[in-house]
């Protein structure tokens, strides 16, 4: 604790001389006295010394009071040091492949699933930056524009599934897509994380022309390929019911390699999902938010206990002395 004005409590003088003068006054003064018949009734020990007591008790308050008044005068604070982090956040929209093929199971329980449940982790460690989701197969749509909605965000996430729209793989458009939701953002970081297990067969634009959008933009892709090396297992429809044959696996990696390379970006490759989710963890490490930490002072004002006691005291001496000794 420290004082705002220190200087003011040399006026604590003024109550000690007003306590020598008191007492001064008390010893040497002529003191009011009244004529009884008998003073028998005074002479009690205890009820001379209560009725002392309450003689005094009025100048003791208010001295009190007055210390304590010129206490909260002086204006006792504490402090405290805070800690202000300003983050610039950054603006990232997920580009998700939904078309069948990534129900294949060489993924745990299969692609799609282990993608949005990593995909969710990611989202969860982002709390300063929009995101937003787009979802592409033979055509291509916004699931979440971007948004700092942690809950919506996750909801929606979940929703992916396959099957809303024409099955294929238009990666271009889904890239195209990323790329006007983050266009008119005054973000200092645009990223798009475009995911998908295929080859480019459908869609109006085509993948490179959209990387060079993203570029023109200062957009940043990362690319990832899923699927297992070889062949994978996958639920084919029977004239016997779903049965779960071994398809070949086919990502096209120059292309996503290309994409990534010319918007600055990087191309993985994931396998499993252990190594989706270090892939996920290895890009939140790169796009971190720029961060800055201003410490400065927190101060708490102290004067009002002091204040209260104050009041208290005075309140104190006016119901001593107007209701039970009634002093002049």
């Amino acid at each position: 604790m420290f004082f705002e004005y220190p200087q003011l409590l040399w006026l604590l003088a003024v109550p000690v001389l007003l306590a020598g003068l008191y007492i001064f006054r008390e010893v040497t003064g002529r003191r009011p006295h009244l004529r009884v018949p008998s003073v028998a009734q005074w002479r009690s020990g205890g009820s001379g010394r209560l009725a002392a007591l309450v003689h005094h008790l009025p100048a003791l308050l208010r001295l009190a009071a007055l210390s304590l008044i010129i206490v909260a005068m002086a204006r006792p604070r504490s402090s405290s040091e805070m800690e202000k982090i300003d983050t610039e956040g950054i603006d990232i929209v997920l580009a998700m492949d939904v078309s069948t093929s990534m129900l294949a199971r060489d993924f745990t329980p299969d692609r799609l699933s282990a993608a949005k449940d990593i995909a969710i982790e990611f989202i969860a460690q982002r709390p300063s930056d929009r995101i937003g989701i787009v979802v592409f197969a033979g055509e291509s749509y916004t699931q979440c524009p971007l948004t700092t909605d942690r809950a919506t965000l996750i909801n929606l996430m979940k929703e992916v599934q396959t099957g809303l729209i024409d099955d294929g793989t238009a990666i271009g458009n889904g890239l195209a897509t990323a790329v006007a939701r983050l266009k008119d953002s005054d973000a200092k970081s645009r990223v798009v994380i475009l995911l998908t297990d295929g080859v480019n067969n459908r869609g109006e634009i085509a993948p490179p022309t959209a990387a060079d959008i993203a570029a023109t933009y200062g957009i940043r892709v990362y690319t990832i390929g899923v699927g297992a090396n070889g062949t994978a297992p996958y639920p084919v429809m029977t004239p016997w019911g779903v049965e779960i044959q071994d398809v070949q696996v086919e990502i096209d990696e120059d292309l996503l390699g290309q994409i990534a390379s010319t918007t600055g970006g990087r191309y993985f490759r994931a396998t499993d999902n252990t190594k989706l989710a270090e892939i996920y963890a290895e890009i939140n490490k790169m796009e971190k938010a720029r961060t800055t930490i201003d410490s400065f002072p927190v101060y708490k004002e102290l004067f009002t206990p002091y204040a209260l006691a104050a009041l208290v005291l005075l309140l104190l001496e006016v119901l001593i002395r107007f209701l039970v000794k009634r002093l002049p």
